[in-house]
């Protein structure tokens, strides 16, 4: 997977994304079961990513996921299927508001760990 595919929706997005659709709320499903809502979503260039609450699953924790990782959107059933198990969700640096506005430097951790350098 490119860099450009982890952080953006592609130019021929397959997963059924449109853009302008408004995600929040619906529900993210790993590739191993349910793992929460989608809390916030952006559709930046080079920053196109979705933030899941986890809620109780894991006590509440909200975790990033790229555009890269979303493999399919079912707008009818508000579902948002991602390529990840629910440990490698579990295990993802957890997603921290007050730092998502410095930059592209904050999203490197999360870079790091789906194994995509960030710009």
């Amino acid at each position: 997977m490119s860099t450009h595919d982890m952080w953006n929706w592609g130019f021929e997005d397959t997963t059924g994304y449109l853009k302008g659709i408004d995600l929040i709320g619906y529900k993210v499903e790993a590739t191993d079961g349910s793992i929460g809502k989608v809390d916030k979503h952006s559709e930046e260039v080079g920053a196109s990513l979705i933030v899941v609450d986890t809620g109780m699953w894991i006590f509440g924790k909200h975790v990033l996921l790229p555009a890269g990782v979303i493999t399919r959107i079912d707008t009818d059933a508000q579902i948002v299927h991602v390529n990840r198990s629910k440990e490698q969700i579990k295990n993802a640096p957890e997603f921290e508001e007050s730092k998502y506005d410095t930059g592209p430097s904050y999203l490197e951790q999360f870079a790091r760990y789906y194994n995509q350098p960030h710009m």
